[in-house]
């Protein structure tokens, strides 16, 4: 008898449990295998999303918008800003407008990295080792204050982030789809903290700052907050499977050469540069152009136009580069970098007219047609 044998927890029971108790609604709808959505349901579900986010987090529509683009691209979304702003009412309100798993993670100094990712028990009733699956066993993960956790507690995540697997002992185990990890942290108090080293923030493919709300969102806030918390009345929209579809239909998003291009020449750009130490590895640039596809699609289009990278280049850009000291001390900020690299990289009419004829085929679709803008 092998006494180190283990359960799997991609092993289903006749009830449709797996053995380690925790229900498996989404292990046949792999994003990669899932039907696409037409349009009009795309852009139905998309909408239903959004306005239940927004009946919660107020003033922040644009930080919505990106956090549904960040599941869409079936990456991980980082939740940076000073506390009391939303990030984990952020991160909350999205997890409960979707019909799917959903775990909460609170970092501390002492987490285990077992604690998130599972370990091996031994049953003595059948004297074997079973493994019981940790909090990163679900859909959403959201991981409070993440920079909390020593380094060898975060590094339990990257595996999870990158291969969308846990491997303890040995084995490995496939985590359910779609998955996505949200993250917040507070950069201002860093007594107590662990900051997140380089190769952990490049496996987030946005970081977003909530910032304060307007005037009149805070007065809203206060008038319909005070009582209940704005959580109990947020219900989910869609399901697993429905964002499966979404996925899906984000994949098939036609990406041009022309736009392939422009995403190097950025990312090129920021190894270039000399206010820059560190810049842009080749995985951001395959999670700028997969946002820039979500962007696409959530704007009703089914090719991505240049306007898309440069729309989500600072938040998917800013945290993975670093700063030359000098750079620094000058005032120069990450985003200031971006910024300056996307205007010395303009975006030409001709580049965006290429864009859209190579995705219409025989009959081109004008830059006006195409919902073509600029925002610089």
């Amino acid at each position: 008898m092998d006494s180190h044998r283990r359960t799997a927890v991609n092993e289903i029971d006749p009830a449709g449990r797996n053995f380690a108790g925790i229900a498996e609604p989404v292990t046949q709808l792999n994003g990669h295998k899932a039907q696409a959505m037409d349009a009009a349901a795309f852009h139905s579900a998309s909408q239903r999303i959004l306005d239940e986010v927004n009946t919660v987090i107020d003033g922040k529509s644009e930080a919505a918008k990106l956090a549904l683009t960040v599941l869409l691209a079936q990456g991980h979304l980082l939740l940076e800003d000073v506390p009391g702003v939303g990030k984990t009412l952020l991160a909350k309100t999205l997890a409960r407008t979707i019909d799917c798993t959903v775990s909460r993670i609170q970092f501390t100094p002492d987490l285990l990295p077992s604690d998130v990712t599972g370990v091996s028990i031994y049953n003595q009733s059948s004297r074997l080792f079973e493994f019981r699956p940790g909090a990163v066993f679900a859909n959403i993960v959201i991981g409070d204050e993440i920079n909390r956790a020593s380094a060898k507690t975060q590094s339990a995540l990257l595996e999870c982030m990158e291969e969308h697997q846990v491997t303890v002992d040995g084995h490995s185990y496939k985590l359910d789809e779609p998955f996505m990890v949200v993250a917040t942290q507070n950069p201002i108090e860093m007594e107590g903290t662990y900051p997140l080293p380089e190769a952990q923030r490049d496996r987030f493919m946005a970081r977003i700052s909530m910032g304060y709300p307007d005037k009149d969102s805070e007065i809203e806030m206060l008038e319909t907050h005070q009582a209940t918390s704005p959580l109990a009345k947020v219900s989910a929209v869609v399901t697993a499977a429905d964002v499966a579809a979404m996925i899906a239909s984000v994949q098939q998003v036609y990406v041009s050469q022309a736009v392939k291009e422009y995403t190097v020449s950025v990312g090129r750009a920021t190894r270039e540069s000399p206010l820059l130490r560190l810049g842009a590895s080749p995985r951001s640039m395959l999670q700028l152009l997969r946002a820039a596809k979500a962007t696409a699609a959530l704007d009703g289009r089914d090719f991505v136009l240049p306007d898309d990278v440069v729309n989500v280049a600072e938040s998917v850009l800013a945290h993975r580069i670093i700063l030359d000291r000098k750079a620094a001390s000058a005032g120069e900020t990450p985003h200031s970098v971006i910024r300056g690299i996307l205007n010395r990289l303009p975006v030409s009419q001709d580049l965006a007219d290429a864009s859209a004829r190579s995705a219409a085929g025989p009959a081109a679709k004008t830059p006006s047609a195409s919902g073509l803008r600029r925002n610089h």
